[in-house]
């Protein structure tokens, strides 16, 4: 079975160049590390989809901006997710209003349910090449009450005019392939990318308007300056008026507190060869990727060569070649039996920052600091969306147009039991599957 690594690690960062993504990515943007010393507006640390599209938005109203990133853009959860454009959060509509108030709820759940639009727009906008398919995302449900908790929330968006439709046992198995599910949930306005390509089109798109960005360069500490900050790097610094926080799971301790303000979950996936046309027909036949209801979820989609992607929660090795084998093996005998026997090419993981309530977290620890985090495993829109509201607060917008209200930087409660108690949980259940 797949061994679960220490708690508060985060394994998989040496791990990116055995994705999928990696190997068919459209081309990285030119970039440097930053060599010297310089002045700038805003600094944005981050290379991911939140750092990108803030640097972007920044720069588009005229903003001198630097993004730095340690490794290279898409390095962290945005280029080691599984592509899923999903509209809102995981949570029922009515439940992010209770959990945020009436003074942004409400709009926090409008924004985010059309943030796949924004993404759309980018992409259109900056000719980002990232395999783009609007097919709509399923989401499967594992047992029958699971269905009637699925039924409750398609109601919900429904009753706010979204497109999100409520499916059969019956039209599920003829839609996803496999008849395991009790049925579904259709999200006409969710989409699937490339979601390597779409971070470095992003951070492309980022520098046609004028941003600069330094890859390999990773923030060594970060001071007040005065009325600003001065941001050290191994090779050089820059004072800025603001800076940009935009790390996620994979913040470190640079500013206190902040890494230990999400647990961190593990997400791995295996991808196969591409599929034969007589064996697509059957896998998927609908187009469409599918999430189901298990608590250690499945996810399955196919990309634009027809390939399998798999994955599901929890930290795999990517080393261990016997897990990497049995686990994707012993889940297709299970769901799609027809693929018995696939080979598959592309093994990798990442961490995805969570929050206890499932609530995404803005924070401004001192002047002129700004920082979001939490997507809780829906990185592609809201960062995205969250990217342009930073922009837009780092501009000068009033707090009381943010789609969040501003909370402190607090660490989670019993942090690392918690991601201990995650991880077992979800050991047992890629047990279970491996025995199913």
């Amino acid at each position: 079975m797949p061994r679960i690594s220490r708690a508060d690690a985060t394994p998989d960062v040496h791990g990116l160049h055995d994705s999928l993504w990696y190997a068919t990515a459209a081309p990285a943007p030119e970039t440097t590390p930053l060599d010297g010393d310089r002045r700038a507006d805003v600094v944005v640390v981050g290379g991911g989809f939140t750092g990108c599209s803030t640097a972007l938005h920044l720069a588009k109203d005229g903003a001198d901006v630097v993004l730095l990133e340690g490794h290279e853009i898409g390095w962290g959860g945005s280029g080691r997710n599984a592509g899923l454009c999903n509209a809102g959060l995981w949570l029922d509509p009515d439940d992010v209003v209770a959990r945020v108030g009436q003074r942004h709820g409400p709009n926090l759940v409008a924004e985010l349910g059309t943030a796949p639009e924004l993404v759309f727009d980018l992409i259109q906008r900056h000719d980002i090449d990232c395999d783009l398919e609007r097919t709509g995302v399923m989401r499967a449900a594992f047992t029958p009450a699971h269905l009637r908790a699925l039924e409750v929330h398609a109601r919900q968006w429904q009753s706010r005019g979204a497109n999100v439709e409520l499916i059969d046992r019956a039209a599920a198995r003829n839609m996803l392939g496999t008849a395991r599910y009790h049925g579904a949930i259709v999200d006409h306005r969710s989409a699937t990318i490339h979601p390597l390509s779409y971070a470095r089109g992003l951070a492309r798109a980022a520098q046609a308007e004028g941003a600069t960005l330094h890859t390999g360069t990773p923030l060594r500490t970060l001071e007040r300056d005065g009325q600003g900050w001065r941001v050290v790097t191994p090779r050089g610094t820059i004072r800025a008026a603001a800076v940009v926080l935009a790390t996620n799971a994979y913040s470190d301790d640079v500013w206190p507190g902040l890494r230990q303000s999400t647990i961190p979950i593990g997400c791995f996936a295996c991808a196969t060869k591409p599929l034969g046309e007589n064996i697509v027909r059957t896998v998927l036949p609908a187009g469409r990727a599918m999430y189901d209801t298990q608590p250690a979820m499945y996810f399955a989609r196919l990309d634009s060569r027809r390939r399998l992607i798999l994955g599901s929660l929890g930290y795999m090795r990517i080393g261990d070649l016997e897990n990497r084998r049995a686990w994707p093996n012993r889940v297709l005998r299970w769901l799609f039996p027809q693929l018995d026997g696939t080979e598959w090419e592309h093994h990798w993981s990442g961490t995805i920052g969570f929050t206890p309530d499932h609530i995404p977290r803005l924070h401004a620890p001192a002047p002129g600091l700004h920082a979001v985090l939490g997507y809780n495993g829906r990185g592609i829109a809201p960062g995205t969306f969250f990217g342009r509201a930073l922009a837009r607060w780092v501009a000068g917008a009033p707090e009381a147009e943010l789609p969040l209200p501003v909370s402190p930087v607090l660490p989670v409660a019993f942090r690392r039991t918690r991601q201990l108690m995650h991880q077992t949980a979800f050991r047992a259940y890629l047990l279970r599957s491996m025995l199913r």
